[in-house]
């Protein structure tokens, strides 16, 4: 029996038997389009036999076609209610047993993963979107590429390059696990209820050589947090205290990393930041 997906009338009924609201403090936009969660599916390059991981499947209209395209889903869902009634979704449409599992748990403190998914799959709320995407890639290393649906801003930002006006903290965070790309653009009116901002598609690969340890990650983070502090300040002023204390202590460390101390962390790129947190270690 192939896997058939959801309907927006089915959708509608679902949430209306489990009494959900759909809210704007846990993202719930569900998707009601056939058409955009099989395009979410092709961009992810989802095949038969992926593992994949899946924040937030809400009612189930991505999981069942990340499903219908032969992966087997662990599905990480923070409401209840909606943890309990997908695999019920599941088998009435015509998924096998086994091939999904589901965590009723908060995806910012899940800790282990069933399954070993390699593959990350998600429509992915504002508030959570980067903590849970830099969490996920953190705590587990096996994740090699995904495709995440989010706010248009955040994609944006996720994918800017050194130098652009939407460059920040979380651009230069996710790009420590490797390359990060705009993927496609999703309407507002297939969500359901529909938003007042625009979704993109945003993908990433893993390098295949991590950049550093845990604790060159965590020195290299600590630098960026403090780079970009205050936008449009110079890197000798923004990291003194954590490069020694002083402008001048930063600009030693600095020109020793081969950054110019009168740079701002608007210009540099990840390996920027490494070389600094490598000096400042040594």
């Amino acid at each position: 029996m192939p896997v058939s997906l959801l309907g927006a009338a089915e959708i509608r009924a679902l949430a209306a038997d489990l009494d959900v609201t759909p809210t704007k403090k846990l993202g719930q936009n569900f998707v009601v389009d056939a058409n955009t969660v099989r395009k979410i599916v092709h961009v992810a390059e989802v095949a038969p036999g992926d593992r994949v991981v899946e924040v937030g499947p809400g009612l189930g209209s991505l999981t069942l076609a990340i499903l219908e395209a032969g992966a087997t889903v662990t599905a990480v869902e923070i409401d209840h209610r909606l943890a309990e009634r997908l695999p019920a979704t599941a088998a009435a449409h015509g998924v096998a047993d086994g091939a999904l599992t589901v965590v009723d748990a908060d995806a910012l403190r899940v800790r282990e993963l069933p399954g070993d998914p390699t593959v990350l799959v998600a429509n992915l709320p504002y508030n959570v979107s980067v903590p849970v995407l830099l969490h996920f890639l953190e705590t587990f290393p096996g994740l090699e590429r995904g495709v995440v649906m989010v706010q248009a801003e955040v994609g944006e930002r996720l994918a800017a390059p050194p130098g652009s006006k939407i460059y920040g903290a979380p651009s230069v965070k996710a790009a420590w696990y490797g390359p990060w790309r705009l993927a496609g653009t999703v309407s507002r009116q297939v969500f359901w209820p529909v938003p007042n901002v625009d979704s993109v598609l945003v993908g990433f690969r893993r390098d295949a050589v991590p950049r550093g340890d845990e604790d060159e990650r965590r020195r290299t983070f600590a630098i960026v947090d403090a780079a970009f502090q205050q936008r449009r300040k110079m890197l000798r002023q923004a990291l003194a205290g954590v490069l020694g204390g002083s402008a001048a202590e930063a600009s030693a460390v600095l020109e020793t990393a081969g950054v110019a101390p009168t740079a701002r962390g608007e210009e540099l790129s990840i390996d920027d930041f490494v070389r600094i947190a490598r000096v400042l270690r040594a």
